[in-house]
């Protein structure tokens, strides 16, 4: 009795804890209490145990309970129902998870649960208060755990091993009882078992029809189509003349159950069917006349088929449609005609006649369905029952229902001149004459009555009725009764009335007591016309009642014409119509049938058998007892029929009939011998006999016949006080003897004899519970032994006996009998023997999986344990071996059963394991003769073990079995390693078993079902207290055998480092300490034998990117793996590179966990494209890992395409086709690609890209690479695909000059603070915005993107304090940026659809401007202290690029002076002038504003102030003086005002021109303001310089060049000066002021922009200025630019191939001249050329002229180069008169110059992790003589070209390039022509013809100095590309 202890109570009322160490308490929590002291109590809350505090005791009620493992880790277990216990912990779970529910907005599971829940919280209190009764309390508990089992499936929690409703404990019984119940829990939740019966629900609603006005009757059957046969009584419901029920308040009338239909009663051709009778006046329509007497008639009939209920919503009512027939006759066929659609024969009884009627179909027994339905059966149900009894007949049910069908008659006319009316009344009449009352039934539904009256069909003398009635006459009144038929004729004339004519009848039971048989009679109508004659029945019962019976004599009767039919028939439970069992029950009465009797016993249905079932059996065993000699063999056949009977399905409920018989009222205390004698006399004639099938039947009846031996013999004892004892055990064990002698026949297969010795074997264990009840259980366990140990031996697998014999053993292990210990140790050994032979053959595997489970359930520790391992074990490993491996069957059912199997030899195996001892373990591994049987066992059993951990074995909410499982094999290995460590060490090491072992270790820590961090606290709590945390064990396990393998260990690296970091991911704590010291331990080893840990490094390094990708590893394993390491190798001498890999792979980590964080669900794309890039680089830079670097390339391409960045896609997808060369190397398959050459895949690569430049609108793009495409389809001779290329090039062009391009903004992003990834922390981006976006779009989108970050207002550098928070800040402002590219932009002519390309594209700086005051503020004119601080962004990649956005590499901040900020505005200002006067000139703008508004807002702000504050500022003494340093820039800004004017004045002059006519007054207001502004700056004529001015926008002129811009125009006036200060202007550098006077030319021609002569475009003389420009020596320091950090080239590259590689990667105009011309002159020569870059990039007007270079190339006068195109779109350049354009010459500039297409800014952001594909001379080599030397063109044509040896690589301060390089790619390539908008009129001389191209390229193509005529195209040189 347990009593309330001081460990467990509930809070009685609130307590707030308001004390020091108070806990703060709820009413109605649990709380478990640690301490008590004066009244207070230490303890925590269940909920939350960690929390810790005091309590007052009065405020709790203790709770009984006891305490288990007492000590630190005691748990206190309540004293209550375990299903109370399973409840509270059950909704505590749920209720955590039911908010969840709300939160992931499943709201339907989230309301259906809470009903679950409220539910049970009810039914948990009608449990707790205790006033259940004991049925109530079972089904309480019953409703619960279905409930709480429907929570756990739904919430996908674990499946609750139950019996008898408690939970049990997995350890308090055997593994395979605990897999049975979870199988069984299983399967009852996966299958319901279909139900046999099935019961048909009908209410009948109303009749719906306009003729309606007389009352209805409608009954209902159920018919068979098929057999045209009704199988059930009726259903009758009375209708009131508006169609609806008569008593609508009793639903017993109205509703009713067709009972007991078997399941073949459910198919197509069964049909409810429906009758309705109207009661009411003969004719329908007849008008009422005096009389008033009804007459049933016929109305209509309805059919459903049943099959339609079964796919119907059962909840709809059905509207039966009815019919009436054509011709009244056929009133007994209509239903008949219309399941058989005989359409003539009736017709809808009118179109809206319907009956409503609810039908439903009901499955499972008639008590389940009162438990199910409980307000159908309390409403009120009438039962209507099957015609007949059911498939399965119950003992003691109580029938006694007499059918009868009045089917037709033939009646004479009787004098009429028309057919009778006719109508029959039926009455049953008792043997005294009396009629029984209340003996007839219509049908169920309404109440029996006296008599009943027939249909009266109109004027038919041969009427069909088919009207069935039911008479329930009780059996005693059966005898003497008879049914008496009257019939009359209906007139309707004479007021009415019903006239007699006749009668019929018949007798219910004959003399002998036979009851009327049943089927058809014909019965005489006797005549008779006064009711009076009637009266008296003794009178006419003495005549005969059927014409067969009729005597011959009678010919009277026999001549009439008239005849009655009816059909009957009887189900009874008590009376018999069969003589023959009439007979054998009267046996005494006549003892010479006997005989006769005996043997027609087996003809008898057996229904009739079983109702007389007791009397039957007393009557075999008295004429047995009365003589035995001679009826023995007879009664024992008869005995043996009716056993067998039994076993029918249809009788099987009989049996506890025939047990109750013979423990209750079986008396023949002598038939004991007779029966064994009988017994024996068959069993002894097995052998010989020829016919086996009677022999097989009496052994089948064989249990039977022991109870009734065993019974006699007990009545024997008991009345002779145990006399003869001795006689009846020798009896029995000479029987046993003769089975033992059959059984022993060997025989091939399947003779008959084999069949018996199956047939005995099945019912032989059924004995054994007989013998218990006479022997003891040694002696029962003897003869099992004896019986079954003589069966043969040697048998063939294919002989059905062996699985008869499984079956056998398996009952026997199930039977009592194994169940006691003493007779187990007697059986055990013949089962295992037989055991073990169907296993070895794996034969019948699914029985002895059930005989082994049930073997070991019963197993207790120590015993027997030794014999089954000894005998099992073995054999048990292979079988699960071999079931495993072998491929699964097809069919669902057999993969079931093997699935079963599996699981049944799982539980078996663990269950042996965990009976186990160590003494077991010792025995079992000394029991291995040889080294190798314990290796095989070893690497079996580890195997096996692997299987069992497969997340398959069992299903996924069995973790209990799981749990349990773990525990075996954990401890199963700790007894194992010892083994492995005695026997498989040092000079007997066997790596197999070894890496076994390891493997096994390995993913039994990472099983999900130990990672206990991703249950509930509650779950966890529960397991850590059963069986610890097993990964810490088993990681233990694994870190001491580590240790013991001492040099071995080197056999497992480098296989066991992914395996083991495997284990080190799992979030927990002890286990990475235990494991993470492994790496120091396996670098250590690496590095003793190869000096590095390479292999460690590498393999770590891959590792980690797949099992980090798969969600493993965090933050802290990060830091822990780092500080556990570091500790480590103090003291190693290898300290350096193990810190190097240690900080390398910890600097992957964080990459690795920023790119999980950021590829999860719902994260933007813009961090997940920001994180991959950085991942990308730091693969490419840091580990050179080409593989994954290709495949991060390919993720974040995808990334790109799906956030629809087609730009970035290309770029991205441009890194790996840069890695591939032109070559016929097949590379393998890899990701999406094919198995294919290298030269296909980057076929493939330029296709794709090209497509998405094109997507992307950066069409100058995909030219370039259109054109290498073609190079190769034309060196190939593939003209198709050549043309194709071109079309798609000229496309491009074509949609550059047509769509409309949308100019990105550039946005500035800095992350700041510590919670930001680590690729973003502390970092500053510049981003390219999407189109349309203005920066409140652009910062709404970061915002968002970033949700916790917090935007900061202002734009200056924040401080440390916000570089070190722990929060998210985010600093965003709009940037400019400023392209490189600016003499396209400063060209005039060019259209804006081009140069809108070069301002946005490649793109490395960016610059933000921000005006502050310096001094005090003048309020009059504020621009005398307006400074501009400028910050200049440069970018480590160009954007656009294989990013939106790339981090910033360096910010300069200059300060721009008031005075220079004055002239930069002016300029601006000047240019924008410029630009829209041109346009308008050219008559490029549709309309006039921009120009208007642009003059007015010039010259407006020019009177009111705009350039007047200027002079006011600048142009005073005081300003002068002050700064007297600023002389030259004040006479540029008086230029520059000077120039504004003249522009204006010439501006104005054009919009006189193009002004429409109502802007005129507008116009003449500027002029006058013009006039105005001009006298304010003191100007009346221009001074010479600047009337020239206008030149500088001209479209050419006889002294320029068109494609020259002065650089007045500049926007970007100082970038060639260095950074210092941005305005530094040296005069010379600007324009000297011949440069300005030799434009001078006529204003008027400029503005038209023809030139006089085409012609003298191309003879310009050299103007002095030039030489200032293009001399050599004014390179400014600051524009030389590095290479490509990757260029640098690795450790190993030697320095020749590294100068080539570099020059590769630079862009064409950082790349040194000979990296783009073959260079004629030796390499020796080559280092002195020194071709330094032009300080300026704007080339002086006359720069095309070829004087000049002499000064700019003083060597190049005889080298055979080749020319160079201007920049814009390359053109063929046509400076050289003797030139014939051919492809080796003519390397034209598309691929060199600075052209739009080509920008050098699209260098390699990241070059091939190879050698280049650039041959070491830098291209292709033009042997010297080969053609006249040509002179090359000054370094200005090229106009960035650079100044670098190949010893000092250039470098952009360290930048890495964008990642597009555009190099030479080795392939000469044809000129292209220009678009007709730019193109160039030609020379006079006309071009030669171009030569095959085969010829041409030859010459170029010479590699290492020589030329091979037959080489069809460039061969690279061999390198390492790209193996993917």
């Amino acid at each position: 009795q347990s009593v309330p202890i001081e460990k467990e109570g509930k809070m009685l009322a609130s307590f707030r804890g308001t004390i020091q160490h108070g806990l703060p308490l709820e009413i109605g929590d649990t709380v478990q209490i640690l301490e008590k002291c004066e009244g207070w109590y230490r303890g925590f809350i269940l909920k939350n145990p960690n929390v810790k505090g005091i309590f007052p005791s009065s405020y709790i009620h203790l709770k009984n309970a006891h305490v288990k493992n007492k000590g630190q880790f005691e748990t206190v277990i309540p004293d209550e129902d375990s299903v109370i216990t399973e409840m509270t912990s059950t909704l505590r779970d749920w209720g955590a998870m039911w908010k969840q529910l709300y939160v992931k907005n499943e709201g339907d599971l989230f309301h259906r649960l809470w009903h679950v829940m409220n539910e049970i919280l009810d039914l948990r209190r009608q449990v707790l208060v205790g006033h259940l009764t004991h049925d109530r309390l079972r089904d309480v508990k019953q409703h619960i755990t279905a409930r709480l089992d429907w929570g756990n499936e739904q919430l996908g929690l674990d499946l609750v091993p139950r019996r008898e409703f408690s939970m049990v404990d997995p350890d308090e019984i055997s593994v395979t009882e605990l897999y049975r119940l979870m199988e069984h829990r299983h399967r009852k939740k996966e299958t319901s078992t279909p139900a046999s019966t099935h019961h048909l629900f009908v209410h009948v609603k109303s009749l719906m029809s306009a003729n309606l006005g007389e009352e209805l009757e409608v009954f209902f059957h159920i018919y068979d189509g098929r057999e045209n046969r009704p199988l059930s009584e009726r259903f009758f419901v009375r209708l009131n003349k508006s169609g609806l029920p008569k008593s609508p308040e009793k639903t017993e009338r109205q509703c009713t159950l067709f009972v007991d239909l078997g399941s073949s009663d459910l198919r197509k051709d069964v049909y409810i069917v429906v009758h309705i009778i109207r009661i009411g006046r003969m004719g329908a329509g007849e008008k009422k006349n005096q009389c008033n007497v009804q007459y049933r008639r016929p109305f209509g009939c309805a059919v459903v088929s049943i099959a339609d209920l079964l796919t119907a919503d059962s909840k709809d009512d059905h509207l039966l449609k009815v019919y009436t027939c054509n011709t009244e006759s056929e009133w007994s066929q209509i239903h008949e005609n219309i399941i058989k659609k005989a359409n003539s024969r009736y017709n809808l009884s009118g179109s809206n006649t319907g009956l409503a009627v609810a039908l439903q179909l009901l499955h499972g027994d008639i008590d389940q369905l009162r438990r199910e339905y409980m307000v159908l059966f309390t409403r009120g149900v009438s039962i209507t029952r099957k015609l007949g009894f059911s498939d399965v007949i119950m003992p003691g049910v109580m029938r006694n229902d007499l059918y009868i069908t009045l089917e037709k008659g033939e009646f004479e006319k009787g004098g009429k001149s028309v057919a009778r009316n006719v109508e029959i009344t039926v009455y049953v009449l008792d043997i005294d004459g009396q009629i029984l009352k209340g003996h007839v039934t219509a049908g169920s539904g309404e109440p029996s009555v006296d008599e009943y009256h027939s249909l009266v069909l109109y004027h038919n003398n041969s009427p069909r009725w088919g009207d069935q009635i039911k008479l329930p006459i009780p059996v005693d009144m059966f005898r003497g009764s008879h049914v008496r038929f009257e019939f009359r004729h209906c007139s309707t004339k004479d007021k009415g009335e019903k006239k007699l004519f006749g009668y019929s009848f018949v007798p219910l039971m004959q003399e002998d007591g036979r009851t009327l048989p049943d089927g058809t009679h014909e019965l005489i109508i006797h005549k008779c016309e006064e009711n009076t004659s009637l009266a008296d029945c003794s009178r006419y019962l003495k005549q005969p009642f059927s014409k067969p019976n009729l005597p011959s004599n009678n010919q009277t009767l026999k001549g009439t014409k008239e005849s009655f039919w009816i059909t009957s028939f009887l189900c009874s439970t008590k009376l018999t119509q069969n003589g023959d069992m009439l007979d054998l029950l009267k046996w005494r009465a006549h003892p010479e049938r006997i005989n006769d009797s005996l043997s027609k016993l087996k003809e008898i249905d057996g229904s009739e058998i079983v109702k007389f079932l007791q009397d039957t059996l007393d009557t075999l065993f008295g004429i047995l007892d009365e003589s035995s000699q001679r009826y023995g063999l007879k009664v024992f056949d008869s005995l043996v029929h009716i056993i067998n009977l039994l076993q029918d399905s249809k009788f099987q409920h009989f049996k506890p009939v025939m047990d109750t018989y013979i423990e209750s009222h079986f008396a023949g205390a002598l038939s004991y011998r007779d029966l064994i004698k009988v017994l024996k006399w068959y069993v002894d004639r097995i052998v010989d006999a020829e016919h086996q099938d009677h022999i097989q039947q009496v052994l089948k009846a064989s249990e039977y016949i022991f109870k009734y031996i065993i019974q006699s013999r007990r009545l024997f004892s008991l009345a002779t006080g145990g006399q003869n004892e001795e006689e009846f055990r020798v009896c029995i064990h000479e029987l046993f003897m003769s089975i033992r002698f059959f059984l022993s026949q060997e025989n091939k297969g399947t003779t008959p004899v084999a069949q018996t010795q199956a047939v005995f074997l099945r019912t032989f264990p059924a004995i054994y519970g007989e013998l218990l009840k006479i022997f003891t259980v040694r002696e029962v366990a003897g003869f099992v032994r004896e019986t079954l140990g003589s069966l043969p031996t040697t048998v063939h697998p294919d002989c059905p006996l062996e699985a008869v014999k499984l079956q056998c053993i398996a009952k026997t292990v199930e039977s009592q009998l194994y169940i006691n210990p003493d007779s187990r140790c007697i059986l055990l050994p013949v089962v295992l023997r037989v055991l073990q032979a169907h296993m070895q053959e794996q034969r019948d595997l699914v029985m002895c999986a059930q005989i082994l489970s049930s073997m070991l359930s019963l197993i207790k520790k120590e015993e027997n344990v030794e014999l089954i391992v000894e005998s099992l074990l073995g054999v048990l490993l292979r079988t699960i071996l071999e079931i495993s491996n072998r491929p699964q069957p097809a069919g669902t059912s057999m993969r079931l059963q093997f699935q079963d199997v599996t699981g049944e030899f799982v539980a078996c195996l663990l269950a042996l394991l965990r009976q186990m001892s160590d003494k077991h373990y010792q025995k079992l591994l000394q029991a291995f003769s040889s080294k190798d049987d314990l290796r095989d066992f070893l690497l079996h059993i580890f195997t096996v073990f692997r299987i069992l951990i497969r997340p398959e074995m069992f299903p996924k909410d069995w973790t209990v079995m799981r749990l349990v499982t773990n525990n075996v094999i954990i401890t199963t290995v700790l007894y194992l390693s010892d083994a492995l460590r005695k026997n498989f060490l040092n000079d007997k090491f066997d790596y197999k078993v070894w890496d076994s072992y390891f493997y096994l270790s390995v993913i039994f820590i990472n099983q999900p079902c130990l990672q206990l961090e991703s249950f509930s606290p509650s779950k966890r709590k529960k397991i850590l207290e059963k069986y610890g945390d097993m990964r810490v064990m088993m990681g233990c396990e694994i870190f001491s055998m580590w240790q013991n393998l001492g040099e071995h260990k080197l056999n497992f690296i480098p296989a066991m480092i992914g395996p083991f970091l495997e284990v080190t991911l799992v979030p927990q704590p002890d286990l990475r300490n235990v494991m993470i010291p492994i790496f120091h331990d396996m670098m250590d080893w690496e590095q003793r034998r190869s000096g590095n840990f390479k292999q460690v490094e590498a393999k770590l390094i891959d590792k980690l990117d797949s099992l980090m990708s798969e969600g493993k590893g965090d933050e802290t394993y990060r830091e822990l793996f780092n500080s556990i390491l570091l500790k480590k190798i103090e003291r190693e001498t290898w300290r350096e590179s193990g810190i190097s890999l240690i900080a390398t792979v910890t600097r992957l980590m964080e990459r690795l966990l920023d790119y999980r964080d950021c590829m999860k669900l719902g994260e933007v794309d813009g961090k997940k494209i920001g994180c991959t890039v950085s991942l990308l680089n730091f693969y490419k830079t840091e580990l050179n890992k080409e593989e994954m670097y290709i495949r991060y390339i390919h993720k974040l391409y995808d990334l790109h395409l799906k956030a629809q960045n087609y730009t970035e896609a290309s770029y991205t997808l441009l890194l790996y086709d840069e890695l591939l060369e032109w070559s016929d190397r097949p590379l393998r398959e890899f990701l999406n690609y094919p198995m294919q050459s290298e030269w296909q895949r980057k076929e493939y690569l330029h296709l794709t890209i090209i497509q998405n430049f094109d997507r992307g609108k950066c069409w100058e793009n995909g030219i370039i690479l259109c054109r290498e495409l073609a190079d190769q389809y034309e060196s190939y001779y593939d003209y198709r695909n050549l043309s194709k290329m071109r079309m798609m090039e000229a496309s491009l062009y074509d949609k550059i000059m047509d769509q409309q391009r949308l100019e990105p903004e550039f946005f500035r992003v800095g992350f700041y603070g510590k919670k930001f990834p680590f690729f973003l922390r502390n970092k500053e981006f510049v981003c390219r915005g999407h189109d349309y976006e203005r920066l409140e779009a652009f910062q709404q989108r970061m915002l968002n993107e970033f949700p916790h970050a917090i935007a900061m207002q202002h734009v200056n550098q924040p401080d440390q304090t916000i570089y070190q928070a722990d929060a998210q800040y985010l600093q965003i402002y709009a940037v400019t940026p400023i392209p490189d590219s600016q003499d396209v932009l400063q060209r005039d002519g060019v259209p804006d659809n081009i140069k809108s390309f070069y301002k946005f594209n490649h793109i490395w700086r960016f610059r933000y401007d921000r005006p502050f005051h310096k001094g005090t503020k003048d309020k009059e004119n504020e621009f005398k202290s307006l400074w501009v601080e400028r910050t200049t962004l440069t970018l480590i990649q160009s954007l656009p690029g294989i990013s939106r956005w790339f981090e910033v590499e360096k910010r300069e901040l200059v300060e721009v002076s008031p005075l220079e900020n004055a002239i930069e505005v002016i300029e601006n200002k000047n240019l924008q002038l410029r630009t829209l006067i041109s346009q308008c000139q050219s008559r490029q703008m549709q309309n006039i504003n921009p120009l208007t508004m642009c003059l007015n807002g010039v010259i407006d702000a020019a009177v009111n102030g705009g350039l007047a504050r200027y002079q006011e500022a600048f142009f005073v003494k005081d300003y002068i003086m002050n700064h007297p340093e600023d002389g030259e820039k004040i006479g540029r800004l008086r230029e520059l005002m000077f120039e504004q004017a003249h522009i204006l004045e010439y501006g104005l002059a054009v919009h006189e021109k193009f002004v429409p006519q109502d802007m005129r007054p507008l116009h003449k207001k500027l002029v006058d303001q013009f006039h105005l502004m001009k006298s304010s700056l003191g100007i009346q004529e221009f001074p010479a310089y600047v009337r020239a001015s206008p030149v500088h926008f001209t479209n050419g002129s006889p002294r320029t060049c068109r494609n020259s811009v002065p650089s007045i125009i500049s926007p970007d006036g100082g970038r060639g000066v260095a950074r210092r200060s941005l305005f530094s202007y040296p005069a010379v550098n600007r324009y000297s002021s011949s440069s300005l006077s030799s434009q001078a030319s006529n204003e008027v021609s400029n503005i038209t922009g023809q030139s006089e002569s085409s012609d003298e475009v191309f003879n310009m003389q050299p103007s002095p200025s030039t030489s200032s420009l293009s001399s050599n020596h004014s390179a400014s320091p600051n524009v030389t630019s590095s290479a490509p950090s990757s260029a640098r080239g690795s450790p190993q590259m030697a320095e020749k191939h590294k100068h080539s590689r570099e020059n590769a990667c630079l862009s064409p105009r950082e790349r040194p001249v000979s990296a783009i011309f073959p260079n004629p002159l030796d390499p020796a020569q080559v280092s002195t050329h020194k071709y330094l870059k032009c300080a300026i990039h704007l080339p002086a007007p006359s720069s095309w002229s070829l004087d000049s270079v002499k000064e700019g190339m003083p060597h190049s006068s005889d080298s055979g180069g080749r020319m160079l195109c201007p920049p814009v779109p390359p053109r063929p350049p046509y400076s050289v008169p003797p030139f014939t354009p051919s492809p080796t010459e003519c390397q034209s500039a598309s691929l060199v110059s600075n052209s739009p297409v080509l920008s050098g800014s699209y260098s390699s952001g990241i070059s091939s992790l190879s050698r280049c594909s650039v041959s070491e001379a830098s291209g292709t080599e033009l042997p010297t003589g080969d053609h006249p030397p040509h002179q090359l063109p000054p370094p200005t044509t090229l106009p960035n070209s650079v100044s670098s040896s190949s010893d000092e690589p250039i470098r952009r301060e360290n930048k890495t390039p964008p990642p597009y390089s555009v190099y030479e790619r080795n392939n000469p390539r044809r000129p292209v022509p220009l678009p007709h908008s730019l193109s160039i009129p030609p020379q006079t001389d006309p071009p030669a013809l171009p030569p095959k191209p085969h010829q041409l390229r030859t010459g170029s193509m010479k590699l290492d100095g020589t030329a091979d005529p037959r080489v069809p195209r460039p061969r690279p040189l061999p390198r390492k590309v790209s193996q993917l």
